[in-house]
């Protein structure tokens, strides 16, 4: 990374075939592999980019939230260099990382903005003021959009990783065929745990007769309410505070239907940034940048449960 804009390379490994036969993350072997994978990784990075240790300013590396033997591991090798390269070291909130990734897509991209966070774990809508500075205004009372689209998934004998796979399917179906409730909570607030429960009532009722154009139609319904929902409470947040940037960011945010819809809502009140698909997952870029703008060299201390603090 150079000058908290510029890529010089983002190297990215993808554990889905590990844990596919398990249907989700397995967390030691999430953590096994990161420990067998990072030496390689590093190296190759610094090859891509065409650089030595001596040339690097500062390390970062992910505090939280996340797996605590993945954080506890990362931490460690990132400790590990910043001593033997003699360089500064600070620890990076995840979140924040997700937002810094839209600053990577669009170089004069800055706070003010109001930001939508959305992935297997965190569906948090954020204002962001300054750099490194941070307001949540709205969260998920229960699922995560990215957990209730695995669950979906699942339900619909779609495998693992579930998000992927279902927003294919959707692709196919017709979602007026199998309507499911739109989740609709007071203020700005998601939840999706009451869909999930609609979905398999619907097929329990279904039966039989649940084919694959069935479960096509109940991806494609399941996908719209929970996208219509997050979109709901954004337009609700930008209409209330209008601000000139905004930013859909977060795993989930590589849905179709979400990339779709999300630059319709917003349409001309503001300028949307979604980044493209390999910096929306997980990726040492997003927190390169977010270390460089919020980040101070500092002890670290692995947090699991971190919030937007």
């Amino acid at each position: 990374m150079a000058g908290g804009r510029r890529v010089l390379s983002n190297v990215i490994h993808s554990q889905a075939d590990l844990h596919q036969e398990y249907g989700g993350v397995v967390p030691e072997l999430a953590a096994r592999d990161h420990l067998e994978r990072l030496p390689h990784l590093l190296d190759l990075a610094l090859e891509k980019a065409g650089v030595q240790p001596s040339d690097i300013d500062l390390v970062a590396v992910t505090r939280g939230p996340g797996l605590v033997g993945c954080l506890l591991v990362g931490v460690g090798v990132g400790d590990g260099l910043a001593t033997a390269w003699e360089k500064p070291l600070t620890g990076v909130n995840h979140l924040w990382g997700h937002i810094y990734a839209a600053m990577l897509t669009r170089p004069d991209l800055e706070p003010p903005l109001l930001g939508l966070v959305v992935s297997g774990a965190h569906s948090d809508l954020v204002r962001m003021p300054e750099h490194g500075r941070f307001e949540v205004i709205g969260r998920t009372r229960d699922d995560a959009a990215g957990e209730a689209f695995d669950k979906a998934a699942r339900m619909l004998g779609l495998g693992y990783p579930g998000g992927p796979a279902l927003d294919r399917l959707a692709r196919t179906g017709d979602p007026r065929r199998q309507p499911l409730p739109k989740p609709s909570l007071p203020g700005l607030e998601f939840s999706f745990s009451g869909l999930k429960t609609a979905l398999l009532y619907r097929l329990r009722d279904l039966g039989a007769e649940a084919g694959e154009q069935e479960k096509a139609d109940l991806a494609a319904a399941f996908e719209r309410s929970v996208v219509e929902s997050l979109l709901e409470k954004l337009n609700e947040a930008l209409t209330k505070s209008p601000v000139a940037e905004v930013v859909v960011a977060g795993g989930v945010a590589a849905n179709t239907l979400l990339r779709r819809r999300a630059a319709e809502v917003v349409g001309d009140r503001a300028r949307l940034t979604m980044p493209p698909l390999e910096l929306c997952t997980d990726n040492a870029a997003m927190i390169a940048a977010a270390g460089f703008y919020g980040g101070k060299p500092q002890p670290i201390t692995v947090d699991p449960s971190l919030g937007w603090d």
